[in-house]
């Protein structure tokens, strides 16, 4: 008896095939509330804070006391401790439920929420002094991206940059040291922590390179990766995350 040639599917095809019947038999559950329907429901998304004006025209700080006014100059910290990036932004306040869901999809496997954050993101776009022409997501080190499974920087960076018509580079920015995490350290802690930790290539070279990172804390991270791509012959460096700590 002659066989019946199945039909040779695409691999896309059965992922998706795959994804719906995983949806089907175990629908998704929003990480931030439970709510059954959605990795991130529109309610939980709907109660994430932007970063409002008035900020730091440098490093994105929001000024309190400061009225409704656009700053024209740096606020007091930048001017007493400049740093190498143009501007730091961040589309979002570090504070329920946007800390709570960056902790699931950054430390417990939900690598799926990265596009879903990275519309945040988009959403906020900002106005930037140098138009970026290449976005790089902050790098690993090898042994904690084996651990973790996936770089989250890089999962927010691609639909950034495909959305935004930019293109993105996950090799020109190395991370060759490996460093401890950055939680619980002080911000002189944090400086000596990640310096010297990265390497940039060749072509970076005239760029205005736009650095992506999923939180802002004292920019530490941010400044090491910039002074290596300057030194590799960036035009400039800028910086912009989904959410900041302050």
């Amino acid at each position: 008896m002659s066989g019946v040639d199945l039909p040779s599917w695409p691999a896309t095809r059965l992922r998706q095939l795959a994804a719906f019947c995983l949806d089907v038999v175990f629908p998704p559950v929003c990480v931030g509330c439970r709510a059954v329907g959605a990795p991130l429901c529109a309610a939980c998304a709907a109660r994430m804070v932007r970063v409002a004006e008035p900020i730091c025209p440098r490093c994105g700080r929001h000024l309190a006391g400061e009225a409704d006014r656009r700053p024209a100059v740096p606020c007091r910290e930048c001017r007493a401790a400049p740093h190498p990036l143009t501007q730091m932004r961040a589309a979002l306040r570090y504070q329920e439920p946007t800390s709570g869901v960056i902790h699931r999809f950054k430390y417990e496997g939900f690598s799926s929420l990265g596009a879903l954050l990275a519309e945040q993101m988009i959403a906020a776009w900002p106005r930037w002094e140098q138009p970026p022409d290449l976005i790089l997501p902050i790098p690993l080190h090898a042994r904690r991206r084996r651990q973790r499974g996936y770089n989250q920087s890089e999962l927010l960076a691609r639909p950034l940059a495909r959305a935004l018509g930019i293109a993105v580079d996950t090799a020109v920015l190395q991370r060759t040291r490996h460093t401890v995490p950055q939680v619980g350290l002080g911000p002189d802690e944090r400086q000596a922590n990640v310096r010297g930790a990265f390497e940039a290539g060749v072509a970076v070279v005239g760029r205005h390179v736009l650095l992506i990172d999923d939180v802002l804390t004292t920019g530490a991270t941010m400044s090491a990766a910039a002074e290596a791509l300057l030194a590799a012959g960036a035009a400039g460096v800028a910086a912009y995350c989904l959410a900041r700590v302050n």
